[in-house]
């Protein structure tokens, strides 16, 4: 082997090799930031020398490579802590009264900020109204639970020159009562109206919200994240974007993080000469990368703004397309000669036709980084053709398949269950598939979303996962496939993912309950990791 290593794990270790299953080994060997062997406990110990760090585990601990989230919002996750959350608000009543207590906190006339809201949740949508008896005269912006709608104070109206006969912008929808009054609900590019005006973060308080996020994520075994960007526009790349960056130069950054271009900064990005998959910071850890440029074709299924071939069920309506798909086509190729990557939003089965379209003609970049479609929650066979023959990969969020359980049905009728959230289907087309989260709009926890990936019914975690076809649901082995190394590989990362010689020492060790099996979705749900290293180092220890 030639080096000596610097630490020796002890204990059921899963690898991933080439071919089907897992791989179990007794021991592995560390130096320098990679893996130099793996094997049975006494080979590994023999390698040992008199500095070599051990570590044993007990009978009940797993180790896993580190997992990779394909698909979140960093800044968004770090400011969640700080903002009014309604997710788990059962009335609107007990959403104002959240509002109510925010109100009397917020020093002098800051904007109230939260998300969470759902309007299926409480059986009508919230309006200004409410806000105004909540949080007389305030600023208030709240996001729908899946940030495809913004609902806005009274104020907050008058400020943005929104009013009852105000024009719906280009993409976006002012929604509207009977009488066609404003209700104070911006659906897609509408928010834009209001969201713009509320002032950006200073860069202290972004660098401190965004190291602390990074280590929530890292105490959940995420040792690297996908940033797609903001979820409301701001005046940087990416939110995330110059924080990691400034991060990382001074060594700072927990994780890797590849920061998103969002869709309005790509002449910013192409004017700075960034590439995908170049490190931001120069000098750095190399931790923090430019991501992809990240575009939206359509809504969410929640907001019934995902854009459809057929229209949704009981209507002729079938969601609203947020991109001109000429114009599409000729960003990314712009995008691509620049060597910047895009990866395309795309929920309903409409967008998902305009997505390839776009993405289809761009040759493979010479950074490595794969074309992605984000979310694909309704994709027919030729669609997965298109997929595969063009090489484009599918980031898509499992849990997605259990929160929206309630709206599947009545959105999509006997679609549901041919259609949607294709994982399998994914996989035996040759598409490759990568997981993630979509964090804040659902919790950054990956377990939960591995457990819905191998229990469809979603049955034993106790939610309703909607008419959804059972046989699309994954091996444990696949699923960790999905969330371990499929995403390290659509960020041309081949050194990570795996746990053998030669990849990145980059791994989690999970306790087993007693009696508990892996491949128990219940189990897995309720992982929590012990110890996480990142380069061979202890980044996490419980």
């Amino acid at each position: 082997m030639g080096l000596t290593p610097e630490r020796i794990v002890v204990g059921r270790i899963a690898t991933f090799t080439g071919g089907p299953g897992f791989g179990w080994v007794e021991a592995l060997a560390i130096a320098g930031r990679r893996i130099v062997a793996t094997g049975s406990r006494p080979e590994i110990e023999a390698l040992a020398g008199p500095r070599t760090r051990r570590l044993d585990l007990a009978p009940t601990e797993v180790v896993l490579p580190g997992l990779t989230d394909a698909h979140l919002h960093l800044l968004d996750v770090a400011l969640a802590a700080e903002r009014v959350d309604l997710s788990d608000a059962p009335t609107l009543e007990a959403a104002m009264a959240g509002i109510a207590a925010a109100s009397k906190r917020a020093g002098g006339d800051d904007w109230i900020e939260g998300g969470g809201w759902d309007p299926n949740r409480w059986g009508r949508w919230p309006t200004a109204v409410d806000l105004e008896q909540a949080a007389p005269g305030r600023r208030v912006a709240v996001w729908a639970h899946d940030h495809h709608a913004l609902l806005v104070s009274r104020r907050a109206l008058a400020e943005a020159a929104i009013g009852d006969a105000s024009q719906d912008p280009p993409g976006g929808r002012i929604r509207r009562d009977a009488a066609g009054v404003a209700t104070g609900v911006l659906h897609e590019h509408a928010s834009r109206l209001v969201s713009e005006r509320i002032p950006p973060l200073d860069d202290d308080r972004t660098d401190r919200a965004i190291e602390s996020a990074c280590r929530r994520l890292l105490a959940l075994g995420i040792v690297a994240a996908h940033d797609m960007g903001t979820l409301a526009p701001d005046r940087m790349l990416g939110g995330a974007f110059g924080s990691v960056g400034r991060l990382d130069a001074r060594g700072g950054l927990p994780i890797r993080v590849h920061a998103g271009i969002r869709e309005e900064s790509l002449d910013e990005a192409v004017r700075r000469g960034l590439r995908t998959g170049v490190p931001i910071a120069a000098p750095g850890a190399g931790r923090a990368r430019v991501g992809w440029w990240k575009r939206f074709a359509d809504g969410s299924l929640g907001s019934r703004t995902a854009y459809l071939r057929a229209p949704y069920e009981g209507g002729s309506d079938r969601g609203i397309l947020l991109v001109d798909p000429e114009g599409l086509r000729d960003d990314i190729a712009r995008a691509a000669r620049q060597g910047i990557v895009s990866a395309v939003h795309a929920i309903g089965d409409a967008a998902l036709d305009v997505a390839l379209d776009a993405l289809a003609p761009i040759e493979d970049s010479l950074v490595g980084p794969a074309r992605r479609v984000e979310h694909a929650q309704l994709v027919h066979d030729d669609q997965l053709g298109r997929l595969a023959r063009a090489g484009i990969a599918l980031s898509m969020q499992p849990y997605h398949a259990v929160s929206d359980g309630p709206s599947i049905g009545a959105a999509w009728g006997a679609r549901a269950r041919r259609l949607g959230y294709r994982w399998r289907s994914a996989i035996r087309s040759g598409v490759a598939l990568a997981f993630g989260s979509d964090a804040p709009v659902e919790s950054p926890n990956p377990w939960r979303g591995i457990a819905a990936a191998i229990d469809r019914s979603a049955a034993t975690l106790g939610e309703a996962a909607g008419p959804l076809d059972p046989r699309e649901a994954l091996t444990l082995d696949e699923a960790l496939r999905a969330a371990c190394l499929a995403p390290a590989r659509l960020a041309g990362e081949r050194d990570r993912g795996r746990l053998i010689p030669g990849e990145r020492a980059d791994l989690v060790v999970v306790p087993l309950p007693p009696g508990g099996r892996l491949g128990d979705p219940v189990v897995v749900a309720a992982l929590r990791p012990r110890l996480v290293l990142v380069d061979g180092e202890v980044g996490f220890e419980a």
